[in-house]
């Protein structure tokens, strides 16, 4: 099952992202509690998110009023009290909360696009709200992070207009900054449970694979919307489990 899981969460996160939606449920599944799900889903998915930024280096340049290296600073500290908060969150209250984070990150994988160019032609903010915002967005990804880079680019979108396209190594490399001092943060609390993890690593890395091929074939609206259906389905089971 957890072999599955980190194929298809691969392969989601090399389409259109959303991988955590798999590995977060199935980790549960296997009898990993929901906060240690939820950590363990972080490390096993983080070493195909460095691929990505390999993938993507040669467009890691700073855009708009706000430099590539604050938003990073920014989204390390944010990471890390996301991070803190995570483990000091206590298994019971995290269970109620996990349904409304995953509504939360499934509203972002269908409406952050679509929000995010009606936002950019009516409303226009400062480096120094850029600078909170993303701080919030960092906190976001080290505590749960699901969807996280879509709204990097949307957050973004509001402070300088730019093609969404050009933010794709930015909103990689700073997913993955915050998941960086997650991950050390979780390593250094023991927060992981290994043998779950370690399959969901090497099958994600499979996965992503897999998924880049896909990609260079299948329409990018099919893979969008088999991804959403996904998530609307796994978001619904958690709110039946909990609140039934």
């Amino acid at each position: 099952m957890l072999g599955g899981a980190g194929v298809l969460a691969g392969a989601m996160n090399a389409l259109a992202g959303g991988g955590s939606f798999v590995t977060l449920p199935a980790l549960i599944a296997a009898g990993v509690p929901s906060v240690q799900a939820n950590t363990s889903s972080t490390v096993a998915l983080y070493p195909s998110q460095l691929l990505n930024v390999w993938v993507y280096r040669d467009g890691l340049k700073s855009f708009g009023s706000v430099s590539l290296r604050t938003l990073s600073i920014v989204t390390l500290i944010g990471g890390a009290i996301g991070a803190v908060l995570l483990l000091n969150t206590p298994t019971q209250a995290f269970d109620v909360a996990l349904p409304w984070l995953m509504l939360v990150a499934t509203l972002a994988l269908a409406f952050a696009r679509s929000w995010g160019e009606f936002l950019r032609k009516h409303v226009k903010i400062g480096p120094a709200a850029a600078i909170a915002l993303q701080l919030v967005l960092g906190l976001y990804g080290g505590y749960f992070g699901g969807a996280v880079g879509l709204m990097m680019v949307a957050a973004w979108g509001l402070l300088h207009d730019t093609d969404p396209k050009r933010m794709n190594a930015p909103r990689t490399w700073l997913v993955a900054t915050a998941n960086t001092v997650a991950v050390l943060i979780f390593l250094g609390a023991r927060a992981v449970y290994w043998r779950e993890a370690c399959v969901l690593l090497l099958a994600a890395l499979l996965g992503g694979y897999a998924g880049s091929q896909i990609g260079k074939r299948a329409a990018a609206r099919v893979v969008r919307g088999l991804t959403l259906a996904l998530s609307i389905g796994i978001t619904v089971a958690f709110f039946l489990k909990v609140y039934r």
